[in-house]
C-alpha cells in the first residue's frame, strides 16, 4: 500500500474519534464491538447462526449484552474467548458469571484463554469459592497451549500467538496473548486483540472477510506493546474489510 494512501487514512482516523458500537454482518455471521478503549474496556459479541459467543468481556459487558439480547439469548451463550488477562479485557467476567447464575443458566459456559493467563484462573477459583454450592451451570476452563483449530459448536476457531508486553517493576515482560480467527460458513473474522506488529497477525488478517486491528499507540510510534495507526492500517488493508480499534481517546 503506498505511503501517501496510508498517511491519508491515518490523518482521517486521527481527525475523528471512533464511534462505538462497530457492527459488521454478512449472511448469518456478525460481530458487534460494543467498545474497545485502552485501559477502560473492551467488549465484543459474536454471532454465528444461532451460536452466541463473547470475546474479551471487559467492564460493562453485562450492560451491553442486556441492551442487545434477551435473557434467554444471554443464557444460551456457550463460549467466551479471552485474548489476554488485562483488566480492560476481562473486568466484566465476574458480573457475567454472576448474572448467568442468578438467571439459572443450565448449559455449560466454556472459557478459552491463553496458557499462563493467571487472571482467568484466579477469577474462576474465586467465583467458585463463593458460589459453587448454588451454581446452576458448569464453567469449563479451556487453556490454549497449542495453536490448533478449535471446534466451538458451529464455528472453527484458530488461535495464534501475538506480541504484547507490559511493564512490571520497570521491566518489560511478554503477556500471554492470543489473536483469533473465527470461521463460519466459508467466512472468516480475524481479531488480533492487543498486539504489537507481528507476522502472525499479518498472516492471519490477510484476506479475512473482516479484520479487527488494534492501534493502541494512535499516531505515536509503535513498540512491542501496541501498534500505531499506520501499522494497523497497513495490516487492515490486506483484509476485505477492517476496523481499527483500541485507539486512544
Amino acid at each position: 500500500m503506498p505511503d501517501a494512501e496510508i498517511k491519508k487514512l491515518v490523518k482521517s482516523t486521527e481527525m475523528k474519534k471512533i464511534k462505538y458500537p462497530l457492527s459488521w454482518s454478512k449472511n448469518n455471521f456478525s460481530i458487534k464491538i460494543f467498545c474497545s478503549i485502552p485501559n477502560i474496556a473492551t467488549g465484543i459479541l459474536l454471532k454465528a447462526g444461532d451460536n452466541l459467543s463473547v470475546i474479551d468481556p471487559g467492564d460493562g459487558i453485562l450492560r451491553d449484552l442486556t441492551n442487545e439480547l434477551s435473557v434467554e439469548q444471554i443464557k444460551s451463550i456457550s463460549n467466551v474467548f479471552i485474548t489476554h488477562g488485562h483488566h480492560d479485557h476481562v473486568g466484566g467476567l465476574w458480573s457475567l458469571f454472576t448474572y448467568l447464575r442468578v438467571m439459572n443458566k443450565k448449559s455449560y459456559l466454556k472459557i478459552y484463554y491463553p496458557k499462563g493467563c493467571s487472571e482467568i484462573e484466579h477469577i474462576y477459583k474465586a467465583f467458585l469459592k463463593v458460589y459453587q454450592s448454588s451454581l446452576s451451570y458448569k464453567i469449563i476452563l479451556t487453556c490454549i497451549d497449542k495453536q490448533k483449530t478449535i471446534r466451538a459448536k458451529n464455528m472453527s476457531v484458530k488461535p495464534f500467538s501475538v506480541i504484547h508486553k507490559e511493564v512490571i517493576n520497570g521491566k518489560k515482560r511478554q503477556v500471554p496473548s492470543l489473536g483469533y480467527n473465527f470461521f463460519f460458513d466459508k467466512m472468516n473474522i480475524c481479531y488480533g486483540g492487543d498486539t504489537a506488529y507481528c507476522e502472525a497477525l499479518v498472516k492471519n488478517a490477510y484476506n479475512a472477510d473482516l479484520a479487527i486491528i488494534e492501534a493502541g499507540h494512535g499516531e505515536d510510534e509503535s513498540d512491542d506493546m501496541h501498534m500505531s495507526i499506520k501499522e494497523a492500517t497497513s495490516i487492515g488493508k490486506t483484509a476485505i474489510e477492517y476496523f481499527l480499534v483500541h485507539v486512544p481517546e
